[in-house]
């Protein structure tokens, strides 16, 4: 199943702690807990080009699968990481922090994040 397509953010769970233990400011958390993200990702073979925007921010990540990438964080920090592709499921850690993206179905992108205890959960639905 390709990830290709343009997804907008539907549901989301544990947003604004999560985004504190990761140390997002609360206004941040404030500006960002009720924008509705568009995720547009775009696949070649292994390659990816990921692009999330919210609201002003556009945050772009482009890697290959099984490679090193400098990939950038909730925070807009940069760091190091290898993406995996398991089966319909994108997986990659970075500074401790587990992400999980996965195509539920044709139209269903999930992505849990979990740092330490917390989990959280996003749900985007394909435009």
């Amino acid at each position: 199943m390709s990830f290709s397509g343009k997804y907008q953010l539907e549901s989301q769970e544990n947003f604004e702690p999560f985004m504190k233990t990761i140390g997002l400011s609360d206004e941040m958390i404030e500006k960002g807990k009720d924008i509705k993200s568009i995720s547009e990702i775009e696949q070649n073979g292994d390659h990816f080009k990921v692009t999330v925007t919210t609201g002003a921010k556009v945050m772009v990540n482009t890697f290959t699968v099984g490679q090193e990438s400098e990939l950038e964080m909730l925070t807009g920090e940069k760091a190091k990481g290898v993406v995996r592709l398991e089966g319909n499921k994108l997986k990659v850690t970075l500074k401790g922090m587990d992400s999980v993206t996965e195509m539920v179905d044709a139209n269903t992108l999930v992505t849990t994040a979990t740092l330490g205890g917390m989990v959280y959960k996003r749900t985007s639905k394909r435009m």
